[in-house]
């Protein structure tokens, strides 16, 4: 592994880091003069494979795992028509004879928190407005859960399910992914799972082009 230099021009702005063999070109034409030696960055993408490494076998010893280069899994999603996406790109890594079948929809899990330290809340016109109220569950529920509720007569009217925020007053909206249920009673609202900070959705999934 050869240490990088950065050198300057005859203007003295830096250059990007260049091997020593090109860094002697400049120097001998007098375009450029030695500024620093850049081993640094060497270092650490050396420390980074390491602990890529150390990874993938700590992994291996209570799991089976595949891997595979970035070549090696482009050229399978390319020899099965496959789009470039996270879910897809792991289904072609490693010894990939023939795809036959993909998803459609996948789970997306998204942070949203538990909330805000903030006390008040500013207005349209930026003052403070009232204190926050230190409460964070009212009816039992929490901004955050995920319900299932029976909208009321108007836009949203039906049954839907999304996430919650609740509001003191015990009139919810719930938003989901065809946009938001405002004012749905409390008692319309039946909880499935309860906030963790996180929301989930679920989104379509590239498909392969053309049968493989």
């Amino acid at each position: 592994m050869h240490p990088h230099v950065f050198v300057l021009d005859k203007h003295h702005r830096p250059l990007q880091p260049c091997p020593p063999a090109r860094a002697r070109k400049l120097l001998a034409k007098g375009a450029a003069r030695i500024l620093a030696r850049a081993e640094a960055p060497l270092r650490d993408t050396a420390a980074a494979q390491s602990v890529r490494w150390a990874l993938w076998r700590a992994l291996e010893s209570r799991l089976p795992t595949r891997i595979a280069s970035g070549g090696r899994t482009k050229y399978n999603r390319a020899r099965n028509h496959l789009p470039k996406t996270h879910t897809l790109d792991a289904l072609a890594v490693g010894t990939v004879d023939t795809v036959t079948d993909t998803v459609t929809r996948v789970l997306a899990a998204a942070c949203t928190g538990r909330g805000t330290h903030a006390r008040t809340r500013p207005d349209r016109h930026g003052f403070p407005r009232p204190a926050v109220p230190r409460k964070k569950a009212f009816f039992g529920y929490q901004t955050g859960d995920l319900v299932r509720a029976v909208a009321p007569a108007g836009e949203n009217e039906g049954t839907c399910t999304g996430r919650v925020a609740v509001r003191a007053r015990g009139y919810f909206n719930v938003t989901t992914a065809r946009g938001t249920a405002q004012g749905v009673h409390h008692r319309r609202v039946r909880p499935l799972q309860r906030a963790d900070g996180y929301g989930y959705t679920t989104r379509k999934e590239g498909a392969a082009s053309s049968p493989a």
